[in-house]
Protein backbone atom coordinates (compact mmCIF):
# COMPACT_ATOMS: atom_id res chain seq x y z
CA UNK A 1 0.00 0.00 0.00
CA UNK A 2 1.29 3.38 -1.10
CA UNK A 3 0.70 6.12 1.36
CA UNK A 4 2.96 8.88 -0.50
CA UNK A 5 -0.30 10.48 -1.71
CA UNK A 6 -3.68 11.18 0.06
CA UNK A 7 -7.03 10.48 -1.09
CA UNK A 8 -9.67 13.00 -1.69
CA UNK A 9 -13.65 12.50 -2.73
CA UNK A 10 -14.84 15.82 -3.05
CA UNK A 11 -15.15 18.53 -5.79
CA UNK A 12 -13.55 21.86 -5.05
CA UNK A 13 -15.49 24.72 -3.36
CA UNK A 14 -15.24 27.15 -5.88
CA UNK A 15 -14.51 30.09 -3.34
CA UNK A 16 -14.42 33.27 -4.67
CA UNK A 17 -12.45 36.57 -3.47
CA UNK A 18 -15.74 37.45 -1.04
CA UNK A 19 -14.63 33.77 0.82
CA UNK A 20 -10.50 35.47 0.42
CA UNK A 21 -11.03 38.67 2.12
CA UNK A 22 -13.85 37.00 4.87
CA UNK A 23 -10.57 35.21 6.08
CA UNK A 24 -8.53 37.78 5.93
CA UNK A 25 -10.99 40.54 8.24
CA UNK A 26 -11.98 37.69 10.51
CA UNK A 27 -8.07 36.74 11.25
CA UNK A 28 -7.86 40.92 11.93
CA UNK A 29 -11.12 41.63 14.09
CA UNK A 30 -10.27 38.52 15.92
CA UNK A 31 -6.27 39.36 16.37
CA UNK A 32 -7.28 43.13 16.84
CA UNK A 33 -9.56 42.14 20.16
CA UNK A 34 -7.16 40.10 21.56
CA UNK A 35 -4.17 42.36 21.13
CA UNK A 36 -6.37 45.05 22.91
CA UNK A 37 -7.62 43.04 25.46
CA UNK A 38 -3.82 42.41 26.03
CA UNK A 39 -2.47 46.37 25.92
CA UNK A 40 -5.14 47.19 28.32
CA UNK A 41 -4.60 44.58 31.28
CA UNK A 42 -1.06 43.62 30.93
CA UNK A 43 0.39 46.86 29.68
CA UNK A 44 0.14 49.88 31.62
CA UNK A 45 -1.81 53.14 31.50
CA UNK A 46 0.19 54.76 28.15
CA UNK A 47 -0.86 51.35 26.30
CA UNK A 48 -4.39 52.10 26.46
CA UNK A 49 -4.69 54.60 23.71
CA UNK A 50 -3.52 51.79 21.92
CA UNK A 51 -5.85 49.39 23.01
CA UNK A 52 -8.92 51.84 22.17
CA UNK A 53 -7.08 51.47 18.65
CA UNK A 54 -7.82 47.68 18.48
CA UNK A 55 -11.22 47.76 19.99
CA UNK A 56 -11.90 50.22 17.13
CA UNK A 57 -10.50 48.21 14.56
CA UNK A 58 -12.18 45.01 15.94
CA UNK A 59 -15.69 46.47 14.90
CA UNK A 60 -15.50 46.93 11.32
CA UNK A 61 -13.54 44.34 10.55
CA UNK A 62 -16.16 42.11 12.32
CA UNK A 63 -19.18 43.74 10.28
CA UNK A 64 -17.89 42.85 6.94
CA UNK A 65 -17.40 39.53 7.37
CA UNK A 66 -21.08 38.33 7.33
CA UNK A 67 -21.57 40.81 4.75
CA UNK A 68 -18.73 38.89 2.86
CA UNK A 69 -20.02 35.63 3.43
CA UNK A 70 -23.48 36.67 2.41
CA UNK A 71 -22.58 38.03 -0.66
CA UNK A 72 -20.84 34.45 -1.96
CA UNK A 73 -23.72 33.02 -2.01
CA UNK A 74 -24.96 34.75 -5.06
CA UNK A 75 -28.44 34.51 -5.94
CA UNK A 76 -29.03 32.74 -2.72
CA UNK A 77 -27.84 35.61 -0.25
CA UNK A 78 -31.32 36.27 1.01
CA UNK A 79 -31.36 32.44 2.90
CA UNK A 80 -28.04 33.68 4.87
CA UNK A 81 -30.43 33.90 8.32
CA UNK A 82 -31.72 30.26 7.52
CA UNK A 83 -27.84 29.45 9.03
CA UNK A 84 -29.34 31.08 12.36
CA UNK A 85 -32.58 30.11 12.13
CA UNK A 86 -34.75 26.81 11.33
CA UNK A 87 -37.43 27.49 9.48
CA UNK A 88 -38.84 23.84 8.66
CA UNK A 89 -42.51 24.06 9.16
CA UNK A 90 -43.37 22.27 12.56
CA UNK A 91 -39.64 22.73 13.35
CA UNK A 92 -39.18 26.48 13.64
CA UNK A 93 -36.53 27.39 15.94
CA UNK A 94 -32.62 28.67 16.21
CA UNK A 95 -30.66 26.52 13.90
CA UNK A 96 -27.55 25.47 15.86
CA UNK A 97 -25.87 22.70 14.97
CA UNK A 98 -22.64 21.61 17.10
CA UNK A 99 -21.97 18.93 14.87
CA UNK A 100 -21.23 21.26 12.00
CA UNK A 101 -17.81 23.42 11.34
CA UNK A 102 -19.97 26.16 9.54
CA UNK A 103 -23.00 26.48 11.89
CA UNK A 104 -20.59 26.42 15.08
CA UNK A 105 -18.48 29.56 13.03
CA UNK A 106 -21.63 31.17 11.56
CA UNK A 107 -22.85 31.47 15.56
CA UNK A 108 -19.13 32.15 17.40
CA UNK A 109 -19.25 35.16 14.57
CA UNK A 110 -22.57 36.18 15.96
CA UNK A 111 -21.40 36.23 19.33
CA UNK A 112 -18.20 37.58 19.10
CA UNK A 113 -19.65 40.41 17.56
CA UNK A 114 -21.89 41.02 20.44
CA UNK A 115 -18.75 41.66 22.40
CA UNK A 116 -17.15 43.81 19.83
CA UNK A 117 -19.69 46.06 19.49
CA UNK A 118 -19.95 46.68 23.22
CA UNK A 119 -16.16 46.70 23.51
CA UNK A 120 -16.40 49.39 21.01
CA UNK A 121 -18.88 51.25 22.62
CA UNK A 122 -17.34 51.07 25.75
CA UNK A 123 -14.35 52.64 24.29
CA UNK A 124 -16.23 55.51 22.69
CA UNK A 125 -17.45 56.40 25.68
CA UNK A 126 -14.06 56.46 27.24
CA UNK A 127 -12.98 58.86 24.39
CA UNK A 128 -15.35 60.72 23.88
CA UNK A 129 -17.42 61.06 27.26
CA UNK A 130 -14.38 61.35 29.26
CA UNK A 131 -15.58 58.11 32.04
CA UNK A 132 -12.00 56.30 32.19
CA UNK A 133 -14.08 53.05 33.37
CA UNK A 134 -16.52 53.27 30.41
CA UNK A 135 -19.77 51.38 30.42
CA UNK A 136 -19.53 48.39 32.32
CA UNK A 137 -16.96 49.31 34.78
CA UNK A 138 -13.62 48.09 35.66
CA UNK A 139 -14.01 45.01 37.24
CA UNK A 140 -16.74 44.24 34.79
CA UNK A 141 -15.15 45.48 31.49
CA UNK A 142 -11.48 43.06 32.34
CA UNK A 143 -13.96 39.92 32.50
CA UNK A 144 -16.13 40.89 29.54
CA UNK A 145 -13.25 41.74 27.75
CA UNK A 146 -11.66 38.38 28.34
CA UNK A 147 -14.19 36.26 27.65
CA UNK A 148 -14.57 38.13 24.29
CA UNK A 149 -10.92 37.65 23.87
CA UNK A 150 -11.47 34.03 23.66
CA UNK A 151 -14.16 33.96 21.34
CA UNK A 152 -11.63 36.64 19.34
CA UNK A 153 -9.16 33.86 19.51
CA UNK A 154 -11.73 31.45 18.08
CA UNK A 155 -12.75 33.10 15.13
CA UNK A 156 -9.10 33.90 14.19
CA UNK A 157 -7.92 30.39 14.16
CA UNK A 158 -11.70 29.07 13.16
CA UNK A 159 -11.40 29.36 9.33
CA UNK A 160 -8.18 27.73 9.48
CA UNK A 161 -9.84 24.67 11.49
CA UNK A 162 -12.31 24.77 8.81
CA UNK A 163 -10.55 23.75 5.98
CA UNK A 164 -8.84 21.23 7.76
CA UNK A 165 -11.68 19.46 8.71
CA UNK A 166 -12.84 19.11 5.16
CA UNK A 167 -11.63 16.31 3.03
CA UNK A 168 -10.08 18.58 0.31
CA UNK A 169 -6.25 17.84 -0.76
CA UNK A 170 -4.14 20.47 0.87
CA UNK A 171 -6.62 21.62 3.07
CA UNK A 172 -7.18 18.45 4.66
CA UNK A 173 -3.79 17.07 4.56
CA UNK A 174 -2.28 19.22 7.32
CA UNK A 175 -2.81 19.92 11.11
CA UNK A 176 -1.01 23.76 11.11
CA UNK A 177 -3.60 25.68 9.50
CA UNK A 178 -5.73 26.77 12.64
CA UNK A 179 -2.49 27.49 14.18
CA UNK A 180 -1.20 29.02 11.13
CA UNK A 181 -3.96 31.65 10.38
CA UNK A 182 -3.99 32.73 14.24
CA UNK A 183 -0.44 33.74 14.42
CA UNK A 184 -0.59 35.38 10.68
CA UNK A 185 -4.10 37.51 12.19
CA UNK A 186 -2.33 38.54 15.50
CA UNK A 187 0.16 39.63 13.14
CA UNK A 188 -2.18 41.45 11.01
CA UNK A 189 -3.84 43.22 14.02
CA UNK A 190 -0.44 44.16 15.43
CA UNK A 191 0.52 45.45 11.85
CA UNK A 192 -3.06 47.44 11.73
CA UNK A 193 -2.80 48.98 15.25
CA UNK A 194 0.54 50.43 14.12
CA UNK A 195 -0.40 51.56 11.15
CA UNK A 196 -3.34 54.22 12.55
CA UNK A 197 -0.94 55.06 15.25
CA UNK A 198 -0.51 58.09 13.15
CA UNK A 199 -3.95 59.11 13.32
CA UNK A 200 -3.49 58.73 17.60
CA UNK A 201 0.00 60.02 18.33
CA UNK A 202 -0.54 59.31 21.96
CA UNK A 203 -0.49 55.28 21.10
CA UNK A 204 2.92 56.29 19.86
CA UNK A 205 4.30 54.45 23.39
CA UNK A 206 2.92 50.99 22.48
CA UNK A 207 5.00 50.72 18.93
CA UNK A 208 7.70 48.63 20.80
CA UNK A 209 5.76 46.37 22.50
CA UNK A 210 3.59 45.86 19.38
CA UNK A 211 7.23 45.65 17.06
CA UNK A 212 7.73 42.83 19.58
CA UNK A 213 4.82 41.43 19.76
CA UNK A 214 4.68 41.53 16.07
CA UNK A 215 7.88 39.27 15.77
CA UNK A 216 6.99 36.88 18.53
CA UNK A 217 3.73 36.31 15.77
CA UNK A 218 5.86 35.82 13.02
CA UNK A 219 8.15 33.52 14.42
CA UNK A 220 5.35 31.27 15.25
CA UNK A 221 3.50 31.70 12.15
CA UNK A 222 6.96 30.83 10.23
CA UNK A 223 6.89 27.63 11.92
CA UNK A 224 3.74 26.70 11.53
CA UNK A 225 4.60 27.66 7.94
CA UNK A 226 7.32 24.85 7.85
CA UNK A 227 5.00 22.32 9.57
CA UNK A 228 2.56 23.38 6.71
CA UNK A 229 4.62 22.69 3.97
CA UNK A 230 6.02 19.06 5.73
CA UNK A 231 2.85 17.90 6.08
CA UNK A 232 1.72 18.52 2.62
CA UNK A 233 4.48 17.19 1.43
CA UNK A 234 4.39 13.94 3.14
CA UNK A 235 0.67 13.41 2.02
CA UNK A 236 2.02 14.10 -1.57
CA UNK A 237 0.17 17.33 -2.59
CA UNK A 238 2.75 19.68 -2.62
CA UNK A 239 2.59 19.97 -6.28
CA UNK A 240 -1.00 21.82 -5.79
CA UNK A 241 0.64 24.67 -3.89
CA UNK A 242 3.73 25.14 -6.23
CA UNK A 243 1.67 27.40 -9.36
CA UNK A 244 1.30 29.75 -6.17
CA UNK A 245 4.95 30.06 -5.54
CA UNK A 246 4.68 33.97 -5.90
CA UNK A 247 2.43 34.53 -3.37
CA UNK A 248 4.45 32.17 -0.85
CA UNK A 249 7.04 34.76 -1.66
CA UNK A 250 5.15 37.83 -0.84
CA UNK A 251 4.28 35.88 2.79
CA UNK A 252 7.61 35.17 3.36
CA UNK A 253 8.78 38.26 2.71
CA UNK A 254 6.16 39.86 4.97
CA UNK A 255 7.08 37.48 7.72
CA UNK A 256 10.62 38.01 7.24
CA UNK A 257 10.35 42.24 7.21
CA UNK A 258 8.66 41.44 11.15
CA UNK A 259 11.19 39.29 12.25
CA UNK A 260 14.01 40.95 11.15
CA UNK A 261 12.48 44.07 13.30
CA UNK A 262 12.54 46.45 10.76
CA UNK A 263 10.59 48.47 12.45
CA UNK A 264 12.45 50.11 14.65
CA UNK A 265 11.12 51.04 18.57
CA UNK A 266 9.48 54.16 19.41
CA UNK A 267 11.46 57.10 20.83
CA UNK A 268 10.40 58.43 23.92
CA UNK A 269 9.51 62.18 23.07
CA UNK A 270 7.96 65.04 24.86
CA UNK A 271 4.14 65.62 23.74
CA UNK A 272 5.05 68.95 22.43
CA UNK A 273 7.29 67.95 19.60
CA UNK A 274 6.35 64.34 19.16
CA UNK A 275 4.56 64.36 15.54
CA UNK A 276 7.55 65.92 14.07
CA UNK A 277 9.83 63.56 16.22
CA UNK A 278 8.06 60.77 15.36
CA UNK A 279 7.94 60.94 11.12
CA UNK A 280 11.05 58.96 10.81
CA UNK A 281 9.63 55.90 12.79
CA UNK A 282 6.15 56.05 11.91
CA UNK A 283 7.21 55.72 7.92
CA UNK A 284 9.54 52.91 8.75
CA UNK A 285 6.66 50.77 10.67
CA UNK A 286 4.60 52.03 7.79
CA UNK A 287 6.48 50.16 5.54
CA UNK A 288 6.91 47.52 7.64
CA UNK A 289 2.76 46.79 8.58
CA UNK A 290 1.74 46.79 5.10
CA UNK A 291 4.14 44.87 4.33
CA UNK A 292 3.06 42.19 7.17
CA UNK A 293 -1.13 43.01 6.07
CA UNK A 294 0.00 42.37 2.55
CA UNK A 295 1.70 38.87 3.27
CA UNK A 296 -1.28 37.76 5.39
CA UNK A 297 -3.67 38.21 2.54
CA UNK A 298 -1.44 36.25 0.48
CA UNK A 299 -0.95 33.17 2.69
CA UNK A 300 -4.82 33.17 3.00
CA UNK A 301 -5.01 33.14 -0.70
CA UNK A 302 -2.31 31.00 -1.99
CA UNK A 303 -3.97 28.43 1.11
CA UNK A 304 -7.22 29.15 -0.40
CA UNK A 305 -6.72 28.15 -3.83
CA UNK A 306 -4.30 25.63 -3.97
CA UNK A 307 -7.03 23.52 -3.32
CA UNK A 308 -8.99 24.55 -5.97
Amino acid sequence: MHLDAAEHFVRAPEWTWYILFYFFFAGLAGGSYVLATLLRLAGGPRDEPAARLGFYISLPATLICPILLTADLGASWLRFWHMLVDVTPGDVGLNFKYWSPMSVGVWALLVFGFFVAVSALDTWVRDRRGRPAGILGASIGRTFTIVGSIFGLFIASYTGVLLSVSNQPVWSDTWALGGLFLASGLSGAAAAITLLVRYRPDAAFSLERLRVADAYFSILELVLLVAFFATVAVAGTAGLIVPWLPLWIIALIGIGASMMGIRQPARRVQASGESAAMAPVALEATVVSILVLVAVLAMRAAVIFSAQ
